[in-house]
């Protein structure tokens, strides 16, 4: 029996679809990662706190409530050991509502917003919008954080009809000014009460920045008075639920899987790992790592750019070792990343637009994306200790090239490797339609990367210290 038609595929890929329809957010995605991971026994830590440490402990620390780091510590942990690490990102393409979202037209109030990312925007009309995120106000003097989710469809960004179009072959939009949601009528709008909120004075708020049934509406998802609201970040997400599809129920249909597959399946991977006593017996430190802000360039406090990695990473190395100087810089000698982000499978209907001899397909395995412009980390050392890894865990691997013709992307792989001199190897699991607002992947790469990571996770030590380079 072909593996995605496996019992043990459909139910990883389950699994997966219900963390990724409650991770309609990053907010959201480090809340079921951070719920997942205490329930495994996992120690929350904070940045402004000391942290006290030992062998075979698990903690996770996160940032801005959109950046995590999880870490268990091997129990044979000593000075001038390394790590085994996987990374992926909690951001996705999207709109975000603007600062200032008072807009209205033709008798209708809309909201205004701001892409986020390199979305495919025009998958954005016609679809039924939610809106979520995190919200702060403010109360008996303290402020307070608040995710907030709509999961009802409150606005739509209707197509304009064929027959208006100036040219029906090809159809364009402005993204400032025909990429506006709409919320409700004028008419209904006064019906429901769109009058002014009085402000009650003493402190800041948002009244005037938005529509007043707007934040009459997010105040009771967030049990506060609207007149309480200090500010917010909140995106718009397709409401209709990602699910199993296809003939065969062996395709997943939906989004933000770029890239909150690579964020799910390395700390499944962590988690699983720890099942047996493997890390008693480990050497290393297995860290599982989603940040922010990837889309966007990772330039952020909680982006892969920040040096958020280097501190932690200094933090457990000093906080484990004793005396000895340059515990961290001898750990990178005896460790690994592995970025975990989605890569392009062969499009039916774009066959032409792959590389001829590197075309991934669903259902043939996790993909090793490698460019020798290095906008991907693969190297031949880490895509050999990979391969040995993948032959182990019994997971084939494909490989991804681009076209010499075509511009590569890029994942926070290049930037880890860089800011942290640590060998580094870009891997995805095959998906079309990337950065739509309904993206198409297959069941089995789930299980796949999950096999792999808990292999690297178990093996890592032992492979890079027999290894020969």
């Amino acid at each position: 029996m072909s593996i995605a038609a496996s019992t043990e595929v459909s139910a990883a890929a389950q699994r997966f679809v219900t963390f990724l329809n409650r991770a309609v957010t990053p907010f959201h995605a480090i809340s079921e990662l951070s719920k997942h991971l205490k329930s495994d026994g996992f120690n929350e830590l904070r940045e402004s706190e000391d942290w006290k440490l030992q062998p075979n402990g698990k903690y996770y620390v996160t940032k801005n409530n959109s950046t995590i780091f999880a870490f268990a510590i091997g129990g044979e942990f000593k000075p001038g050991s390394g790590v085994s690490m996987i990374v992926g990102h909690t951001d996705s393409p999207s709109l975000r509502i603007k600062p200032i979202s008072t807009e209205s037209s033709a008798k209708f109030l809309q909201v205004g917003v701001s892409t986020y990312g390199g979305g495919t925007w025009r998958s954005w009309f016609d679809r039924d919008l939610a809106v979520a995120g995190e919200l702060t106000y403010k109360r008996d003097g303290h402020l307070h954080r608040q995710l907030v989710d709509s999961k009802d469809a409150i606005l739509c960004i209707p197509n304009l009809a064929i027959h208006l179009e100036a040219d029906r072959e090809k159809t364009t939009f402005n993204k400032e000014v025909e990429l506006r949601p709409i919320l409700c009528s004028e008419a209904l709008a006064k019906l429901q009460g769109n009058e002014a909120i009085n402000s009650p004075g003493g402190g800041p708020n948002i009244l005037e920045d938005h529509h007043p049934i707007f934040l009459r509406y997010l105040g009771r998802l967030a049990n506060c008075e609207p007149e309480e609201i200090v500010d917010l970040d909140l995106y718009l997400y397709d409401s209709h639920q990602a699910a199993i599809t296809g003939l065969f129920k062996e395709f997943i249909s939906g989004q933000r899987l770029d890239n909150l597959v690579g964020a799910y399946t390395c700390m499944e991977g962590l988690l699983e790992s720890l099942a047996d006593n493997s890390l008693t017996k480990d050497s290393n430190i297995r860290i599982a790592a989603a940040y922010d802000n990837e889309e966007v360039g990772s330039s952020s406090a909680q982006g892969a750019e920040s040096n958020f990695n280097e501190w932690c990473l200094r933090r457990i190395f000093n906080n484990l070792g004793d005396s000895q100087a340059s515990l961290f810089e001898r750990g990178i000698g005896r460790s690994m990343i592995i970025s975990a982000d989605q890569a392009h499978a062969q499009h039916p209907n774009y066959p032409a637009r792959h590389e001829d001899n590197h075309r991934p397909a669903f259902h043939g395995g996790v993909v090793v994306k490698i460019n020798h412009n290095q906008r991907y980390a693969t190297t031949s050392t880490t895509h050999s200790i990979l391969k040995e890894i993948a032959y182990s865990a019994g997971v084939p691997l494909q490989q991804f090239v681009v076209r010499n013709d075509m511009a590569c992307g890029s994942t926070v792989g290049p930037m880890l490797a860089t800011k942290l001199a640590i060998r580094t190897v870009d891997v995805g699991c095959p998906q079309l339609a990337m950065h739509s607002i309904r993206e198409f992947a297959d069941t089995s790469s789930i299980i796949y990367a999950i096999r792999l990571y808990i292999e690297f996770y178990r093996r890592f030590p032992t492979v890079i210290e027999d290894f020969k380079p």
